[in-house]
């Protein structure tokens, strides 16, 4: 039970009060990009009661969104941008506490995996920042945009960190980039790739295996076609598919030393197990 003391009150961190909304701006480090699309929508249906109470944080002067930015862009859209909002407000945070506070109001919403992952490097978690560091490494960015060495599949890149470690990660990146380039970056090929390099990379020699797989007919879409084919007439899920075609591939070539076969290895695994 409350009492007018103040004792025995839930309070917030944040305070709730009126902000100009000239005043507030976007930390692109801590924020996903804006969806037009988005404001678009939310001014379309726009309604006062339902649009919510964005989060700010007040640094060295500045207002700056940490979560709201749509329903901010929205009220200028409709031309209220000279008008004061209810927010709930944080006073001093750093980028990297912004970052966090972003994350952690988004837990529970829709936010974009890249986005996220994006927020999570700014915010300092060690796992994100590792596989950035990594992918930076290979002369590779994540990136949202179909730009030279961008890979936007972040969720891929996250599994196979968890599922093998950070040095698999990085002999993928290094395969799918030298193989096939920017074609081949999406998260097919990155996770099939990244259990053919857990199972075999302390097995083959890399150079001869990029020379196979880049050298094999249809390259990338090559790679994948197999996989596909292998799918269907297996039911195996397509990024096992996907490290039993690059085996495939890479045996066809005459002469040298021939990979075991992905599905006996496989099922000697399971044998184990």
């Amino acid at each position: 039970m409350n009492d007018s003391t103040g004792k025995n009150r839930i309070q917030r961190e944040a305070t709730l009060a009126w902000v100009p909304i000239s005043l507030m701006v976007v930390s692109p480090l801590g924020q996903r990009d804006l969806n037009q699309s988005r404001v678009d929508h939310l001014v379309a249906t726009f309604d006062l009661e339902k649009i919510g109470t964005p989060t700010v944080n007040k640094r060295d002067g500045v207002v700056y969104i940490i979560d709201g930015q749509h329903r901010v862009e929205t009220f200028r859209a409709i031309g209220w941008g000279d008008q004061q909002i209810q927010c709930w407000v944080y006073e001093g945070l750093t980028e990297a506490e912004e970052a966090e506070k972003f994350l952690g109001l988004n837990d529970y919403l829709a936010v974009n995996a890249l986005a996220k992952f994006r927020v999570a490097v700014q915010a300092g978690r060690e796992v994100e920042c590792d596989i950035d560091k990594i992918v930076r490494s290979q002369g590779l960015v994540v990136s949202k945009d179909k730009i030279p060495g961008g890979i936007g599949a972040v969720g891929t890149l996250l599994r196979v960190y968890d599922r093998s470690g950070r040095a698999i990660l990085s002999h993928t990146l290094a395969l799918v980039r030298d193989a096939y380039g920017d074609p081949g970056m999406e998260a097919a090929v990155i996770d099939g790739l990244g259990l053919f390099c857990q199972r075999y990379v302390a097995d083959v020699d890399f150079a001869t295996v990029v020379t196979r797989l880049s050298g094999a007919h249809g390259g990338v879409n090559g790679l994948l076609g197999t996989a596909e084919n292998l799918r269907r007439t297996t039911g195996n899920q397509k990024n096992h598919c996907v490290a039993a075609a690059a085996v495939e591939l890479i045996n066809r070539v005459r002469g040298g030393k021939k990979l075991p076969s992905w599905w006996r290895e496989d099922n000697a695994l399971k044998a184990v197990s």
